[in-house]
């Protein structure tokens, strides 16, 4: 028997690899696994070159459980180790063999996972004690038996092993069990392990018998050694896409399409990325793109590798040229890192416009799902909207599809206000904006339906890249003052009529904050009264309850214009019915008025140029009286007006009817409309 000390610079080199090491100690079976394929590679390799000329027979790696004697044993039927190569590669912690064999048939060897010398110290994380049994493929080699106890004391001694390969046992230390259990094994190899180019084996299948599990005589094998990723898109079909979608993500719905990547230079990459179809209309799904080095699992968090709005995308990305820490747990920047994730974001668009060319057809059937990913690549990526805005769409209110050129070119003629912009008019709901877009349609508009979530944004940036030109919501303001025209039509109320009926529509308007009334000289065939909300206000409060209704806006109540049109018949009809039931009385009181609005006009021009200190009391005083009266005489107007709205049906009907337009009448207030619809018919 031989003792030695394993060769480290510190006493503390095993603490260090417990603690700080490894990001996550669930990864020690990762590691030990991509050791033991590492060993079964190197020997298919030696085998390819005729160096070793032995029978490869079954290479399958096992993962042995035994909770009563509290171990876990990976074995494997590779290369195996002389009593030499431990000393060299497992007692100089970080001379790795791995980096020693590539450099001799690095021409030859197929993917080697190793590339730090530490892995396999991460059993100590989970470890009290670890044995290697290992035997060289070489010929007449002596079998070897390498202890440790988590010092870096270790024995060496001969032992007996019939076949080349290495046995790695743990013994399973007391603050880890859960590395006995067999469900937690099975999850990590399933999660680490799933595609690792040799057979893995964990016990045996299990099936259904007499109404309990039982144990059959069938390997349980826990991955798939040849991913479709690994293999060539034209030795694939759709239906194997399909497959491998459900094999990474069982029970979800087949995805939209999916890109293929298989780039050999500047650097290795393969892979496929799958556009699914989202559940909901913004249903973020990141961390579902897996990261692998040569099939063995490291990440689901490649925010530094695929650009933040393809992160909604799923699938698998593979390269060993990502450069990872040391216990490959998580990315290290690197250029690379960012020519990858350029190149990715390359292949998408490529793909995306491919599509569109062409099937045109099948691409817009796929817009509404596709339309998410596609924004939020325009609103993040200004390299990836430089790309899409050739095969980007408008959807209009008629289901028709266009592209940013095609839709310009289609409203510019009718769209364009007197200001020379154009105006692209769009819906968030069309079933609650309807009556807003037929107006619209009736002045010959075209109106887009933006309602996605990100839609809000997507706007705001589509009005700094284009050109004189405006985004303006259907419901934003009535149809004349939509697109502004030359065009001006003359009121048929006076200004004393609408001041009046400003009071009788403000006072029988509901009791809610945020209303105001104006007028505007619209047809007579336009609605007699319509709710409108502000444009900028609006998309101000949209774009701060996405960001958790933080903010000014996010905290503003909503506000609502109520605009009467001056020029329809109804309205006229109040007005005269004002006239009639108070019109008289009302004139008496603006007689009454006049005079002291002169006299408060005049003292206020007087004084005009005096600064507060050098106007005298008695004008002050004087002013105040004025102000006093004024306001008298108008609080005795408004009385009246009040009192005459008050028992005036046809007004409540008509703001009914524009809150009923706008989806706001529910409840008693909508009972009560269907009640007096009833009496007035």
């Amino acid at each position: 028997m031989q003792k030695g000390k394993i060769n480290v610079k510190t006493e503390n080199i095993f603490p260090i690899i417990k603690k700080f090491l490894y990001s996550d100690h669930e990864i020690f079976l990762r590691e030990l696994i991509s050791n033991s394929v590492d060993a079964t590679q190197k020997l298919k390799t030696l085998a390819s070159v005729g160096e070793y000329k032995g029978d490869l027979g079954d290479l399958t790696i096992h993962v042995g459980l035994d909770k009563a004697s509290k171990t876990l044993t990976i074995s494997d039927r590779g290369i195996g180790m002389t009593g030499d190569e431990i000393k060299k590669y497992i007692n100089q912690i970080a001379f790795s063999s791995a980096e020693d064999f590539l450099e001799q048939y690095k021409d030859k060897v197929d993917a080697i996972i190793g590339h730090f010398g530490l892995g396999f110290y991460s059993s100590f994380m989970v470890a009290k004690k670890v044995e290697i049994i290992t035997r060289s493929y070489q010929k007449d080699s002596q079998p070897v038996k390498w202890t440790c106890d988590g010092s870096p004391r270790y024995t060496i001694e001969e032992t007996e092993k019939d076949e080349a390969g290495t046995d790695i046992v743990l013994h399973i230390s007391d603050d880890s069990q859960e590395f006995l259990e067999e469900n937690r094994i099975l999850e990590l190899l399933k999660k680490y392990c799933k595609f690792l180019p040799v057979k893995i084996a964990f016990g045996k299948e299990k099936d259904w018998k007499d109404g309990k599990e039982v144990e059959t005589d069938k390997l349980r094998i826990i991955n798939n050694t040849e991913p479709a990723w690994t293999k060539k898109p034209n030795d694939l079909k759709q239906e194997d896409y399909d497959k491998f979608y459900q094999e990474l993500y069982p029970m979800n719905e087949n995805p939209l399409f999916h890109i293929h990547l298989n780039v050999d230079y500047p650097f290795n990459l393969t892979g496929i990325l799958y556009f699914p179809k989202l559940k909901s209309n913004f249903e973020i799904q990141k961390n579902k793109i897996q990261l692998y080095a040569n099939q063995v699992f490291v990440t689901d968090s490649v925010e530094g590798i695929v650009p933040e709005f393809l992160t909604l995308l799923h699938g698998v990305i593979d390269s060993p040229d990502i450069p990872l820490n040391v216990s490959r747990s998580y990315l290290q920047s690197d250029s690379n890192v960012k020519k990858i994730s350029s190149h990715i974001t390359k292949k998408v668009s490529d793909r995306l416009m491919d599509i569109f060319k062409n099937n045109r057809k099948e691409f817009e059937i796929k817009w509404d799902d596709l339309k998410i990913f596609i924004e939020y690549g325009m609103v993040s990526d200004e390299k990836f909207y430089e790309r899409a805005e050739k095969f980007a769409l408008f959807k209009n209110t008629e289901s028709n599809y266009f592209t940013f050129d095609e839709y310009q070119k289609l409203i510019k003629e009718n769209q364009t206000d007197k200001h020379k912009n154009l105006v692209y008019l769009y819906s968030t709901d069309t079933e609650k904006q309807y009556t807003f877009i037929e107006a619209a349609r009736s002045k010959g508009y075209d109106v887009l339906v933006m309602d996605g979530q990100l839609d809000t944004h997507f706007i705001n940036h589509l009005e700094s890249k284009f050109k004189d030109s405006r985004f303006v919501r259907v419901d934003s303001d009535v149809v004349d003052k939509l697109i502004l025209k030359d065009e001006n039509l003359d009121s048929r109320l006076t200004s004393d009529q609408q001041q009046d009926l400003s009071v009788v529509f403000k006072s029988v308007l509901p009791d809610k904050p945020g209303f105001t009334v104006s007028f505007e000289n619209m047809s007579e065939r336009d609605n007699p009264v319509t709710i409108t909300q502000s444009e900028f206000i609006r998309r101000m409060k949209d774009m701060s309850s996405m960001s958790g209704g933080m903010g000014f806006y996010g905290e503003m109540p909503d506000s609502y214009n109520l605009v009467v049109n001056s020029n329809h018949p109804l309205v006229i009809k109040v007005a005269e019915e004002k006239d009639k039931a108070a019109g008289k009385d009302l004139e008496k009181i603006r007689e009454k008025i006049k005079p002291l609005e002169s006299g408060k006009e005049e003292l206020e021009k007087a004084n005009k140029e005096k600064k507060e200190e050098e106007v005298g009391q008695e004008d002050k005083e004087r002013l105040k009286e004025f102000e006093k009266k004024i306001d008298e005489l108008n609080n005795k107007r408004e009385a009246q007006i009040k009192k005459f709205a008050s028992g005036n049906k046809l007004v409540k009907q008509l703001i009914d009817l524009a809150l009923l337009s706008n989806n706001m009448l529910k409840g008693e207030e909508l009972s009560k409309f269907v009640k007096r619809s009833i009496d007035l018919m």
